[in-house]
């Protein structure tokens, strides 16, 4: 079976054709070229003739029979010998008409039959051809041909039309009753067409209609059918029946009957009769045309011999005679009216006109009714949008989101979400677990700014039912993008699982039936009663425009908030240069003052010491003590205000050797409190500033001798180490010790982490409320006396610097020292990282 043919077969429809008789091939109904058939129903005869010299191309055999002139006299020869000038003329200004109406007739694929239309494969079949789309072109005159002997001349209807560079005119004996006369059928379609304006909605119009095609046609049964979708299965949704027959109403037909080829048929002709199952086709003469190879186009001959498949399918089901006109919306088919007949019935050009034309009205009268349904749900759901919008306390986009906002409601969905940068933002039931990567991964193909939707999100995904609800991937989707960068709104819905009454079981598109050897017949006898699953409420027209219109009001807001942000951040840049310019300024000019002040007292203790008073004495000692401590927060605010303004160098380097050279300054403060270091593993290269790390190093290891444990209780030690934390738990500062070491390599990372360095004590800790403070400026938790000092920027320091390298810096305190035999107190463990890593 050839790829192309598997595109549209389903697994289970493959399996079905393998269970039955081995001469069945059901890809041959696929594959079958329906419009190259190479005959015509035999009530009528078929001359092809060129446009250019009206000479005769092809000709169906039983010309004889019809036209009173063997086949093989008229090919190569000019048709105007038969019809005459006057009348070859008349039949080109009527193509000419009708094409320039309508615009030129296409070939395309034949194929598919459900409850019974077009031929195809009784139910299965296919074809393949070729050309533009758009509805088959032709029309109808009268026409009389000079006849020999007793019969005199002979009065046909003639359908035009014209296939490439020929005029192709089809012949039908006129019944009794006159020519084809547009007065004398358009009271009837009058009538039927003032019984369509009063219905409701499109149930009671298709109701309407089959009674009055009945009416029109004589046919025993006409029924009305639906397709779910643009390639889904169809639903009987009306039905006109004589007394005795089965009731087919509500029943539906796979989605095989009619395949994709077939579908595209039906929207290029309106209509398709078969007089007689058990005819005998005329053949065409040549079988093969000279200049294609191939034979004659018929895709939009009224004559057509019909597909075996799809007679055999006829045949199973009773049907001696068939009709099926197309129904189009926007000009995609929406459903068919079927006509069958018990006993042979062939329709005049006057009845084909009058049911053709009833076709276009009814899907107009069709597309009208649910333009209004549309219009009128459209309406409600902008005044609910509008609601939605004034109620919101804030302008931004996430009170879209807030409890009882009515976002989800708003399309009747069971959540809605909105993606923007790294929040996600819910409303509605739980965000399934699996939406956000997928949203993901959809967006990145959908276009910004319009609607994808879906109400069978498994079925697009390639999934079955099952391995969607393991996955929490919900039945339906709508959602817009914002952007190529991942922002967008969605809503999603539940499964809502739909019981449905089949013709025949969906599983077994296949199986032989008593009539041939190929295909089962399908009425209620045999109803099969299966529940779909996998598929939501359908998303409306009206839903996927108010949603555009929402995701319009949202991208606006978003934009108006992204300037604003812009403005806001530009702002504080200036400010915050402005504030490292006054800090280092202020602190330079204050200096000067202040080494006056003390050197001023310094000279009065020096000069008049001798005579002052111990209170003078011990006043001056404290101006100069206060001078020097101003003094020396003054450097530190200086160095502070240079962190922000001086760039950093990056280097791949050993924070092996950084800590060593740190140790230069920090190892004494560790010696003279007896804290001794530990270092558990070789630490790992990474990129910063050499300097910048080395003081980080050193503040960390002072602070840790600073706030070691009281004597007596246990051993001194601080630990530095690098472990692998979760990147998110790095970005929002909440890693911890779950992490696994690092090597000096850093070959072991993980996907998703990050290499966060820890240095961690077992000294008295910092109380989680006030862990916040420490890392303040001049923020110190104990008098500056106590603990050997300080003017509280050591970790004010460590954090800028952190965050010039673009990592992040949290504590954790009380801590468990890794050696649970050392002794000591609670502890306190400052994790930072140093940005992205190559």
């Amino acid at each position: 079976m050839s790829e192309d043919v598997r595109g549209w077969l389903t697994p289970r429809a493959v399996a079905a054709e393998a269970g039955v008789s081995q001469e069945f091939d059901l890809s041959q109904c696929v594959r079958e070229p329906i419009h190259l058939l190479g005959g015509v129903q035999s009530y009528g005869a078929l001359v092809a003739a060129r446009l250019d010299d009206a000479v005769v191309d092809t000709v169906s055999r039983n010309a004889a029979d019809v036209l009173g002139r063997a086949a093989g006299e008229l090919v190569g020869r000019p048709f105007t010998e038969l019809i005459g000038d006057e009348q070859w003329a008349l039949a080109m200004e009527s193509a000419s008409v009708v094409e320039d109406a309508v615009g030129p007739a296409a070939p395309g694929p034949d194929g598919g039959a459900a409850p019974g239309g077009q031929d195809g494969g009784g139910g299965q079949a296919g074809g393949a051809g070729g050309g533009q789309d758009g509805p088959a072109s032709s029309g109808v005159l009268p026409m009389t041909l000079a006849g020999e002997g007793e019969g005199g001349p002979r009065s046909y209807d003639v359908t035009v039309h014209r296939s490439g560079g020929l005029l192709v005119l089809e012949f039908e004996p006129r019944a009794t009753g006159g020519p084809f006369v547009f007065q004398n059928f358009y009271p009837k379609v009058r009538r039927a067409l003032q019984k369509l304006q009063g219905a409701s909605d499109v149930t009671e119009c298709c109701a309407a209609a089959v009674r009055e095609v009945q009416a029109l046609t004589g046919y025993d049964r006409v029924v009305a059918y639906r397709f779910d979708g643009r390639d889904g299965p169809g639903q009987v949704i009306a039905e006109a029946r004589n007394e005795g027959r089965e009731p087919w109403l509500g029943l539906w037909f796979p989605a095989s009957d009619i395949p994709p080829q077939a579908r595209r048929l039906y929207a290029r002709n309106w209509i398709r009769v078969i007089g007689d199952v058990d005819d005998r086709t005329a053949g065409l003469l040549p079988e093969l045309r000279e200049e294609t190879g191939r034979p004659l186009d018929l895709s939009a001959s009224v004559l057509r011999t019909v597909s075996g498949y799809h007679l055999e399918y006829l045949r199973n089901i009773g049907v001696a005679s068939s009709m099926s006109v197309s129904l189009l919306h926007d000009g995609e088919l929406w459903g068919l009216i079927a006509c069958h007949g018990d006993e042979p019935r062939l329709l005049t050009p006057e009845v084909r006109a009058a049911c053709e034309f009833f076709g276009i009205a009814l899907s107009l009268q069709l597309a009208a009714v649910a333009g209004r349904e549309e219009a009128d749900e459209l309406a409600r759901n902008r005044r609910t949008l509008a609601t939605l919008l004034a109620r919101l306390a804030s302008p931004a986009p996430d009170a879209l989101m807030r409890p009882g906002s009515g976002l989800a409601e708003l399309l009747s969905a069971d959540g809605a979400v909105l993606l923007r940068g790294t929040e996600t933002l819910t409303a509605g039931d739980r965000l399934p677990d699996a939406l956000p990567g997928l949203l993901a991964q959809l967006a990145r193909e959908a276009p910004v700014g319009e609607v994808w939707s879906t109400d069978r999100l498994p079925e697009a995904l390639g999934l079955e039912t099952e391995e969607a609800e393991e996955q929490g991937i919900p039945a339906g989707l709508l959602f817009l993008p914002f952007n190529r960068d991942g922002d967008l709104l969605a809503w999603w819905r539940h499964e809502q699982p739909a019981p449905r009454e089949w013709a025949a079981d969906p599983a077994r598109p296949v199986r032989t039936g008593p009539g041939g050897e190929r295909l089962t017949p399908r009425g209620s006898a045999a109803v099969y009663r299966a529940t779909v699953r996998g598929r939501s409420m359908p998303w409306t027209p009206a839903q996927r425009v108010v949603a555009a219109e929402l995701w319009r009001e949202v991208s606006g807001l978003l934009s108006r908030q992204v300037v604003a942000l812009e403005a806001r951040n530009t702002e504080l840049s200036r400010t915050n240069e402005d504030l490292d310019s006054f800090a280092h300024a202020a602190a330079h000019d204050l200096k000067e003052p202040l080494r006056g002040i003390s050197n001023a007292a310094a000279f009065i203790v020096e000069d008049a010491g001798a005579v002052l008073d111990a209170t003078s004495l011990r006043r001056l000692t404290t101006v100069r003590r206060l001078a020097e401590r101003m003094d020396g927060l003054l450097d530190s605010l200086l160095h502070f205000s240079r962190l922000g303004q001086v760039g950093l160098e990056r280097e791949a380097l050993s924070v092996d050797e950084v800590l060593d050279d740190a140790l230069e300054v920090a190892g004494g403060r560790l010696a003279e409190r007896g804290v001794m270091l530990v270092r558990p593993a070789a630490l790992p290269r990474l990129r910063a500033d050499r300097e910048r790390l080395r003081e980080v190093l050193e503040n960390l290891l002072v602070n840790a001798a600073k706030y070691a444990a009281d004597e007596g209780t246990g051993e001194r030690r601080v630990w530095i180490e690098a472990v692998r934390v979760p990147e998110a738990e790095a970005e929002d500062g909440t890693g911890g010790g779950a992490g696994s070491t690092v090597g000096t390599t850093g070959d072991d990372a993980d996907a998703g982490t990050v290499t966060a360095l820890v240095v961690r004590d077992n000294g008295i800790g910092i109380p989680a409320a006030q862990q916040a403070d420490v890392l303040q400026l001049f923020r110190r938790l104990h008098r500056r006396d106590e603990r050997g000092g300080g003017s509280g920027v050591g970790l004010a320091v460590v954090k800028r610097i952190v965050e010039r390298h673009g990592g992040r810096l949290w504590l954790e305190s009380p801590a468990a020292a890794p050696d649970p035999d050392c002794g000591g107190g609670p502890g306190t463990a400052v994790w930072f990282t140093l940005g992205e890593q190559p």
